[in-house]
């Protein structure tokens, strides 16, 4: 987008127009496998044995198939409890009265929510806007309410900003890069509404979206990312290949199958993602996988090998190993470590990259089981007082002054270093859901119903245990109601999970020949 120009929608002439897209129907764009699990009662009451994990695929017929059937009943009775005999939490409805105020209009249409409705904060910087990336969960909020439409209004003007031109100082982005946020501004005299996009220029840091435009001088299938490019959009020592995208790059990978056309151009594009997705599903659950037994034989690796039969193949030196991981790995379970490439293994858990991974299907069925072994055994200190720690351990001392540059918001277990998460609940909570573990998810709500509402639903919280509101964390941070509430109604009608999980493709099972940690 050029700075010296503010542009319309309408101005836009790269895609089609808005009239012509609001007559496409979006629901082919969002036909995709689905679990197959039938609302019978209270998922909480349900045993492993009857869980109907059956996976089938599936399409939608229209776009009502994305949400629960029954219809919105009002601003208190959201329609996912109306009609059933689930009695809903308290705060469940301030919930929904606090998202709905977040929501942003353009020329009287919903089409996004801000990213914080906090008025004691001072500094509003740029959570007044649609950010992309928040939106996730209040969409699904939203859908599992069956209340479609500013979904749709939502990507019909995210597809639009991405025909813009974009450019942060003097350089032109892809054509596919997606606007990180954008702000409606409304003039009421002239009585018109205006769309102001951000690619990255403004961000704090210049921290722009990832792009897929280059995939040079790189040997592996993953994707070779710069710091800051993901939910933790600040230096954190994430750059390489971080699972976090890895896992989002898979999901998308697989989505995009099931929305490309059997045709030529189709076809042609349908074997190079086959391609990716077999390769990358073997990179990752072949060296990103950490285990009893595989931290076990990283610790015992040779160094220097050298052809295509050396075990120690990026050539880790076992002396890097953190002293944290052998107190921390349980016997049974295991995790997606953080980052892999040549000589640096990155140890430390990262939830939202676990997470994707279970729900993707990334992680074969023993590994999602494994994941959940993990959380159990390590409760304490991947959730203690208030889910869900973003990443474990944190960052200390003179490690921290080097990674971060001593950034004064990611100090030791605050913010992206070890800070817990409340909107990470939703992830968790699908993520129990799709490998029958429903317990671990009632456990984490009910731990963030005792203070999220209390507490004015802050953005994060700080500390080993996350009993402290973060020291710069927002009031009313959508994304924390908007998390809470997908949590919430998942729980309730597990059916929900079919939006946003996608079955496993056997085809793609690697044959991992090491023992693993579901077998000790």
């Amino acid at each position: 987008m050029d700075g010296t120009k503010v542009m319309g929608l309408r101005n836009v002439s790269s895609i089609c127009s808005l009239s012509e897209m609001d007559d496409h129907d979006l629901s082919r764009l969002l036909d995709k496998p689905r679990l197959n699990i039938e609302r019978q009662r209270s998922f909480d009451e349900r045993s492993l044995s009857e869980l109907p994990m059956i996976l089938t695929r599936g399409s939608y017929d229209n776009y009502e198939g994305m949400h629960s059937p029954c219809g919105r009943s009002g601003i208190d009775t959201p329609a996912s409890w109306d009609r059933n005999s689930f009695d809903p939490h308290p705060i469940v409805a301030e919930a929904w009265e606090a998202l709905r105020r977040t929501l942003v209009y353009f020329r009287g249409q919903p089409v996004g929510t801000i990213a914080a409705y906090d008025h004691a904060s001072e500094e509003v910087l740029n959570y007044d806007q649609v950010f992309v990336r928040d939106f996730v969960p209040s969409a699904l909020a939203f859908l599992m309410n069956g209340e479609p439409e500013i979904v749709k209004n939502f990507l019909l003007k995210t597809l639009q900003l991405q025909g813009w031109e974009k450019k942060v100082d003097r350089f032109k982005l892809g054509e596919g890069a997606m606007p990180a946020s954008f702000k409606v501004l409304h003039d009421p005299v002239r009585k018109l509404d205006t769309i102001i996009a951000d690619f990255g220029e403004s961000a704090i840091g210049r921290v722009a979206p990832v792009t897929l435009d280059s995939e040079g001088f790189d040997t592996f299938p993953t994707l070779l990312c710069a710091d800051g490019c993901s939910m933790i959009d600040r230096r954190m020592d994430v750059y390489g290949y971080p699972i976090e995208i890895q896992a989002l790059f898979y999901m998308a990978l697989r989505c995009a199958l099931s929305m490309l056309k059997q045709d030529a151009e189709g076809k042609d594009c349908i074997e190079r993602i086959e391609k990716r997705l077999h390769a990358l599903s073997y990179h990752m659950r072949s060296y990103f996988w950490l285990d009893f037994q595989q931290l076990n034989d990283i610790y015992r690796y040779k160094t220097e090998e050298y052809s295509h039969t050396a075990v120690n193949k990026f050539n880790v030196i076992p002396d890097s190993i953190p002293d944290w991981i052998f107190d921390f790995m349980p016997t049974r379970g295991g995790y997606f470590i953080g980052n892999v490439s040549p000589a640096r293994m990155d140890f430390r858990w990262f939830c939202l990259g676990n997470c994707i991974a279970i729900l993707s299907s990334l992680a074969t069925p023993e590994q999602s089981v494994a994941i959940m072994d993990l959380i159990e055994a390590r409760w304490d200190e991947l959730v203690g007082e208030m889910p869900l720690k973003i990443a474990y351990p944190a960052i200390e001392k003179h490690e921290w002054r080097i990674v971060t540059g001593c950034d004064p918001k990611n100090t030791r277990w605050s913010y992206h270093n070890g800070g817990s998460w409340p909107v990470l609940l939703w992830l968790l909570t699908a993520a129990c859901i799709k490998t029958g573990r429903p317990q671990i998810a009632r456990q984490a709500i009910d731990l963030a119903e005792t203070r999220l509402l209390k507490d004015g639903w802050p953005e994060y919280y700080d500390g080993k245990l996350g009993r402290f509101i973060g020291k710069q964390a927002r009031k009313y941070q959508t994304w924390s109601i908007a998390g809470y509430l997908v949590a919430k109604m998942m729980l309730e009608d597990p059916s929900h999970l079919g939006m946003i999980a996608l079955e496993e493709d056997k085809q793609r099972k690697p044959m991992i020949r090491r023992s693993c940690s579901w077998n000790c």
